[in-house]
């Protein structure tokens, strides 16, 4: 029979787990890494998102991670742009390389390639990066002159980059230093001495597997699914995978809903509490995304268009109890706060407390607007 728990244990448990109550004394690499990545499209909102997890940090502190080979930057889950530690992040780029989605005739069609084009292109950016680094339009310069890849060439300079994630994936590329605010690529193993490959996915599962369910368990199937490719990976492969850590993942009750956990978290899981913890989170914070918008335990169904906004935006939030109950923005030297209703009186208190917070991370005087939303 399945251990019963509440959702309010879990989440308190998962606040632990996250370095938010109580925030950590881990060094960057370290949070990088409990987090299983932390997506950087936005740079100011990752180095938040890791700075807020530690109790004393310094402006550009994941800069200086990246420039000093501790962290990688590279497209990942959900073939977004994520701060990686080189040594586990392979695991991930490895299970997502294994859904070869550049091999779906949709795909091919859409970008006029072929998987034979795709294995030029990958050769034809290996050689172009062999001991160098280059800007966007030096790789595609490089690429282009290749016989076969002259029309690929618009589709290289897209922003997106959604032909070249293949290779990010396949630990071909990632990103280097900005040079004169235009970015650049490298290989991994040229970025960091401490890369250590992109493994094979059935060597990588377990180690993707351990680390998502030891930073956002409980959780089921389809939320590992749903992190790690948007939900496009197929079911029968995640469950081979599921099932080959055997009695590693067990199953737990949590109010009603059956989700798993890895077995040596169950004592501290079993003895959570609820929490009373308010935190202010940056837009693109790993605890919204690694559940994901879609779970109404976390952000409450009613409130999901607050938070996932157009074009993949993901607002700054505010937790409290584990649960999103407001969200945040900055209006110069005021925090404007917007308190959800059906969350009871704004926690004035706590709300000052965590302004207060950012105001020292970010070295700036801020003041709280609290208003309800």
């Amino acid at each position: 029979m399945a251990v019963k728990i509440s959702w309010r244990q879990a989440l308190a448990w998962r606040m632990q787990r996250h370095l938010l109550d109580p925030v950590g004394t881990l060094p960057v690499t370290h949070v990088v890494r409990r987090l299983c990545g932390v997506q950087a499209q936005v740079a100011s909102s990752a180095e938040l998102v890791v700075r807020v997890r530690r109790e004393a940090s310094r402006p550009g502190e994941v800069g200086r991670a990246l420039s000093q080979g501790h962290l990688i930057k590279t497209w990942a889950m959900r073939g977004a742009l994520h701060l990686l530690t080189p040594k586990e992040g392979g695991a991930f780029l490895s299970l997502m390389a294994s859904g070869r989605s550049w091999e779906r005739p949709s795909w091919q069609r859409y970008f006029d390639v072929t998987t034979d084009m795709m294995d030029d292109l990958r050769a034809a950016v290996q050689e172009a990066l062999d001991g160098t680094v280059l800007t966007r339009d030096e790789l595609v310069t490089a690429v282009i002159g290749r016989r076969g890849l002259a029309h690929i060439g618009e589709g290289l300079r897209s922003g997106w980059g959604t032909l070249l994630k293949p290779l990010a994936w396949q630990g071909d590329l990632c990103f280097g230093p900005s040079r004169s605010g235009r970015v650049t690529f490298m290989r991994p193993e040229a970025a960091s001495s401490r890369w250590a490959g992109v493994p094979d996915p059935d060597e990588a599962a377990p180690v993707a597997i351990v680390a998502y369910f030891g930073a956002y368990g409980p959780a089921t199937l389809d939320a590992f699914g749903n992190w790690l490719a948007g939900g496009w990976f197929g079911k029968r492969q995640l469950r081979t995978w599921f099932g080959a850590l055997g009695d590693r993942l067990i199953d737990v009750e949590v109010d009603g809903e059956r989700a798993y956990v890895l077995a040596e978290d169950m004592d501290g899981l079993a003895a959570a509490k609820g929490t009373p913890t308010v935190r202010m989170l940056p837009g693109f914070d790993q605890y919204v995304l690694g559940a994901g918008t879609g779970d109404g335990h976390v952000v409450p169904a009613a409130r999901r268009g607050a938070v996932s906004k157009q074009s993949g935006w993901i607002s700054p939030v505010v937790v409290a109890g584990g649960v999103v109950r407001g969200t945040w923005n900055l209006d110069g030297e005021q925090v404007r706060v917007a308190w959800f209703r059906e969350a009871g009186r704004p926690q004035r208190k706590a709300l000052e407390a965590e302004v207060a917070r950012l105001s020292s991370i970010l070295g700036r005087g801020l003041r709280a607007g609290i208003s309800l939303a």
